[in-house]
């Protein structure tokens, strides 16, 4: 067994968990994880059927986006997942869908505010919108790595989707499921043209306090359990 095999086969579980879930569709978005100890990451590969993946199809490169193992091509978000990680060294696993709810938000570039008490657990104080870039340029790269140094968990891509991380991919993939419920919620809320409530600030305050906690154990190398 190769030493990047799993995390290359802990991406493909995952990538068709996501899809059996309905937050992965055909081609559509990306994930990755770091790889512990080493600058660089593995991800999905560019434009492939994630229900036909297998590990050699997944890609593993540098921060500098060098190939270290994979026959095609990764993600053309490759380089914005680099960018995260070396910005955010509390987060080892990254994962970018289309969900549909998040998604819609984006359009309308409503932030999330903290609506829920596992939303500000997991998550952060809100979910903020990220100005739009073109898929795959600097210009992304350089805006999320901008915007992501506020230690929240989760963001909305304007017009284009949901950019999530956690501290191993089962976390991530909760913060995904964290996120998409969120969105839901405050899309019918906004719907009702009713006054939308929030959480008290104190409660959210501890509750982010908590994730920052977490988060800061992450950077010194300490392992976290029931998440960040």
């Amino acid at each position: 067994m190769g030493v990047f095999d799993p995390l290359k086969k802990q991406i493909v579980e995952t990538a068709q968990e996501l899809v059996r879930k309905g937050y992965l569709m055909a081609t559509g978005g990306n994930l990755s994880l770091r790889i512990p100890g080493q600058d660089g990451f593995a991800i999905t590969p560019s434009n492939y059927d994630y229900l036909k993946m297998t590990p050699d199809d997944v890609c593993v490169l540098d921060f500098d986006l060098n190939p270290l193992e994979g026959r095609l091509k990764p993600s053309v978000e490759a380089s914005m997942h680099g960018a995260v990680y070396q910005v955010r060294r509390d987060v080892n696993a990254i994962v970018h869908t289309h969900q549909v709810f998040t998604s819609t938000l984006t359009l309308i570039k409503a932030p999330i505010p903290t609506l829920f008490d596992e939303q500000a657990r997991f998550l952060g104080r809100r979910v903020d919108i990220i100005p739009y870039a073109p898929s795959g340029t600097a210009f992304l790269r350089n805006t999320v790595a901008k915007h992501v140094k506020n230690h929240n968990n989760a963001f909305m891509l304007q017009n284009h989707g949901a950019l999530v991380f956690g501290h191993d991919m089962e976390r991530a993939v909760h913060n995904v499921e964290i996120l998409e419920k969120c969105a839901q919620a405050y899309l019918l809320a906004i719907c009702s043209e009713r006054r939308i409530s929030r959480i008290p600030l104190a409660v959210r305050e501890i509750a982010f306090a908590k994730l920052r906690g977490d988060q800061k154990r992450i950077e010194q190398g300490e392992n976290v359990k029931g998440g960040e």
